[in-house]
């Protein structure tokens, strides 16, 4: 009498390995082993690929392992991963087992600890909050790590700086609605306008990609708002993206703290330049403000550009000084986990399927340009000036490096 399987054998055969065949790799093309550990850093709520990506990246070839609740944060379960054709491993020993990994915040030294000689990172690199025994550690494993915020376009643009910057500028304005509310403590204001009530005045530093989203939105509100940068090009090139006279100004020191004893809301949102940003707004500057108004540094990832700010985390996102509130998140776009991972993961998937075609990781960089803007350390040699400046440590020209090996 032929044996009974029991029905939990057909279950477990659904269990969380991948249910999709892999389908062959075209000649010429490299198959990348890509694993996606599950974020342990700030409260980090993204990751680096929907389920979609992987089915795509798994459909043309790729092997890809993702420890297991990675996508959790972003509302992604095991199983959508799984039914999708990656592997579901278990432990952070794992999954760092890829050739390339995926991150979104930099690896600890303890992920640092797991890596294997020779692989390759991509992840955010956050200069103004990284340590020297970060760059030892990458350095003497050998890896080749690409922060993906430093990745150019043909145009010279950046598309992750671009679109992470539209969703922390939108971000903002959700935080600034929320903390301007008296349910939150705050000076029980709407951040806008409302008719025959005085607008709510907003101060943005800073005039890049967030400020421009910031101010678009709030404008459309009805808010009063004023910007101030160094670079009169920014400050040109906001005004004409927003299509209407708004107030500009370059910083002085002045002129600022004037400014500032009368605003709702102060959005940090300077770039950073040779790696830190600085601080524009001094500790005095604060000190003026109105009781109740609302500071968000956005610029808290490169070490923030007003003096009082301090890292506060998704659990305790404020904090009061001189009574002013501060929100200091520095991964803002994690509010919206879900939509940030998509946007990532609609970056991250063309880059994989581009190193694919042209034959690995390696030969990206080596032929494209805007690549080699993303390399911070190939091959066990920094090449990132100003990380070198910051830690005192020698580097070399990536540019060198690769006619070097061409030659």
């Amino acid at each position: 009498m032929p044996e009974r399987k029991s029905s939990f054998a057909a279950i477990a055969k659904l269990s969380l390995s991948p249910q999709e065949k892999l389908a062959p790799v075209q000649s010429g093309k490299q198959q990348f082993f890509i694993g996606l550990p599950r974020e342990i850093a700030l409260q980090e709520k993204r990751i680096s690929l929907t389920p979609d990506a992987v089915g795509l990246l798994v459909s043309n070839g790729h092997e890809v392992w993702i420890e297991t609740k990675a996508g959790e944060g972003s509302n992604f379960s095991d199983r959508e991963y799984s039914e999708a054709g990656a592997k579901i491993v278990y432990s952070p020993q794992e999954v760092y087992k890829a050739e390339v990994i995926l991150k979104i915040e930099p690896p600890t030294l303890s992920e640092i600890e797991l890596m294997k000689p020779g692989q390759t990172l991509i992840s955010a690199i956050q200069l103004g909050h990284m340590e020297k025994d970060f760059i030892d550690q990458l350095l003497k494993k050998k890896v080749t790590a690409l922060a993906y915020e430093f990745i150019e376009d043909k145009g010279g643009g950046m598309p992750v700086i671009r679109v992470l910057s539209e969703i922390a500028g939108m971000a903002a304005i959700s935080v600034a609605a929320q903390y301007l509310s008296s349910v939150d403590s705050g000076r029980g204001l709407v951040l806008g306008g409302v008719t025959g009530v005085p607008s709510t005045k907003m101060v943005i530093i800073g005039a890049g990609t967030v400020a421009e989203n910031v101010a678009r939105i709030a404008l459309s509100m009805g808010a009063e708002i004023q910007i101030f940068d160094n670079h009169l090009y920014k400050l040109r090139r906001i005004k004409h993206l927003l299509g209407q006279q708004v107030y500009t100004s370059t910083i002085d020191t002045t002129g600022l703290a004037e400014t500032l004893k009368t605003a709702d809301v102060v959005i940090g949102a300077l770039r950073a330049e040779k790696g830190r940003v600085r601080h524009v707004v001094s500790e005095e500057m604060v000190r003026q403000m109105k009781e109740g108004a609302l500071i968000i540094d956005l610029s808290i990832d490169q070490g923030g550009c007003i003096a009082t700010s301090e890292i506060t985390t998704h659990h305790h996102p404020v904090f009061r000084k001189y009574g002013v509130i501060h929100y200091c998140v520095p991964n803002i776009s994690s509010r919206v986990a879900r939509t940030a991972t998509t946007a990532l993961s609609n970056f991250f998937t063309p880059t994989i399927l581009r190193a694919s075609e042209e034959g690995g990781i390696e030969e990206v960089i080596i032929r494209q340009v805007g690549y080699r803007k993303g390399v911070y350390t190939f091959k066990g040699v920094l090449t990132n000036e100003a990380i070198a400046s910051k830690f005192g440590l020698k580097h070399k020209n990536i540019e060198l490096l690769i006619a070097a090996r061409i030659g």
